[in-house]
C-alpha cells in the first residue's frame, strides 16, 4: 500500500472514484492494484479483458494509478504494469448542490438519457466543437456536467477548457 493521500480540489474528480467503487469488478481491480504491481494480463484473471481495459481507463483519467514497464525475461516483450497511487482520500472543494447532484447522477446512473447526451457531445467533438463552454450552452447543462461526462466515458477527456477524444490504446 502506497500511503499517499488523494486530495480532490475539483468536484469533477469525484466521478472516477465513484465509478470505480460503484462497480464490484472495478473495486476489486483497484484493491488488487493497491497491494501490488500488476499487468493487464494479471488483472484479467479476476475480470474480463474489456472490464480491465475500461477500468484502467477510468483509473488513469482519475490519476488513481501509476504505470511502469516491467522488465521482461530474455526474449520476451516488456509489458506495462500498474499500481494504485493512493490509499487515502481528502476532499477540499465547494460546489452547488445542483453540481454535486449532476456529478453523482453521472457517476452512478444507468440513465439512457446520459447516453444520448454523450453521443451528441462526441459528435460535436468530431465535427470540431471542443469548447466545454460552447458544448454546455448548446445542450443547456453546466460545464461541470460536461466535464463529469468526460470523466465517465472512456473515449473522452478534458484538456484545459476543451474536450478531446482519446485513442482506445490510451
Amino acid at each position: 500500500m502506497t500511503g499517499h493521500i488523494k486530495i480532490l480540489n475539483d468536484p469533477v474528480e469525484l466521478v472516477p472514484l465513484l465509478i470505480t467503487f460503484n462497480n464490484a469488478d472495478y473495486k476489486r481491480i483497484y484493491e488488487l492494484l493497491n497491494k501490488a504491481w500488476l499487468t493487464e494480463e494479471d488483472l484479467e484473471a479476476y475480470a474480463g479483458s474489456l472490464t480491465v481495459t475500461e477500468c484502467l481507463s477510468i483509473l488513469k483519467k482519475g490519476n488513481l494509478i501509476e504505470e511502469q514497464w516491467r522488465m521482461p525475461r530474455p526474449g520476451e516483450k516488456p509489458t506495462k504494469e500498474y499500481r494504485a497511487t493512493y490509499s487515502k482520500f481528502r476532499a477540499n472543494f465547494q460546489c452547488s448542490m445542483g453540481d454535486i447532484g449532476d456529478l453523482l447522477h453521472i457517476a452512478i446512473s444507468n440513465d439512457e438519457g446520459l447516453r444520448t447526451i454523450v453521443d451528441s457531445v462526441q459528435q460535436e467533438i468530431v465535427t470540431g466543437t471542443t469548447s466545454i463552454g460552447d458544448i454546455s450552452r448548446k445542450y443547456g447543462v453546466s460545464p461541470i456536467f460536461i466535464k463529469g461526462l468526460a470523466k465517465r466515458i472512456p473515449g473522452l477527456d478534458v484538456k484545459g477548457q476543451g474536450m478531446v477524444l482519446l485513442d482506445r490504446l490510451h
